[in-house]
């Protein structure tokens, strides 16, 4: 009972965080300076509301995906990439980080569900964006790893703590975690590409570096091969 009621905090507190923003956002659009300036304000609301808004539908869509089953199908992983990335491309940038990608797979079709390939690949690389600058940058890289294909996030921010690391080493974290080694890092996130990772019985992972951390998520490569990528 008291892992669930610190679960349910965690996730209290994280989604705290972008309501305070959004707040702080509408009391400066007063004193913008110009429309181009009160614009601007605009958009950050916009995204940051955008941002919020996945993460609850994220979170509702984990009671109905216990519930149910997963409609798995085959799935081109590069085009769930690029599609991550462009959408994040923008905020990256307006923080002055990088999100290099990296393909290095021979298999471009994977078993899974695009929405939560999607989420999952998406979470792992907000993580990372606390945690990139122009000499560290942020990569996500795709592989073949055996017989699945590895989606792989690598940050270069401070150690992750034994007890989530061995959490996600054993299978997948059961509740949102706080990780107080790591400021900025969602718990929320990586709770959810937990579960829906573990929805697609789809490993999932993190590699301790010294200089970081890499989160992975692997799915098995389709047998029938497609002419679209």
């Amino acid at each position: 009972m008291l892992s669930e009621v610190n679960g349910v905090l965690v996730a209290a507190h994280e989604l705290k965080g972008p309501l305070a923003l959004l707040r702080q956002l509408a009391f400066s659009l007063e004193y913008a300076d110009s429309d181009r300036e009160r614009l601007e304000i605009q958009r950050e609301m916009i995204d940051v509301s955008d941002r919020a808004l996945k993460q609850i539908n994220d979170l509702t869509s984990i009671a109905r995906i216990e519930s149910g089953r997963v409609n798995l199908e085959s799935v081109a992983v590069r085009s769930v990439c690029n599609d991550v990335t462009s959408e994040l491309g923008k905020l990256f940038r307006a923080d002055r980080k990088n999100l290099e990608i990296d393909y290095r797979n021979h298999a471009r079709l994977v078993v899974g569900n695009r929405d939560l390939i999607h989420s999952i690949v998406y979470n792992f690389c907000l993580n990372a964006l606390h945690y990139s600058d122009v000499e560290t940058a942020s990569r996500l890289t795709v592989r073949d790893h055996q017989k699945n294909v590895r989606l792989e996030v690598r940050d270069f921010g401070p150690a992750l703590p034994t007890d989530v690391w061995k959490a996600l080493r054993s299978g997948w974290l059961e509740q949102p975690t706080s990780i107080a080694m790591r400021p900025g890092s969602s718990g929320l996130g990586l709770y959810i590409a937990s579960k829906f990772s573990k929805a697609m019985h789809a490993p999932v992972g993190a590699v301790r570096h010294r200089d970081g951390t890499s989160f992975y998520v692997e799915l098995p490569a389709a047998k029938q091969e497609s002419l679209f990528v």
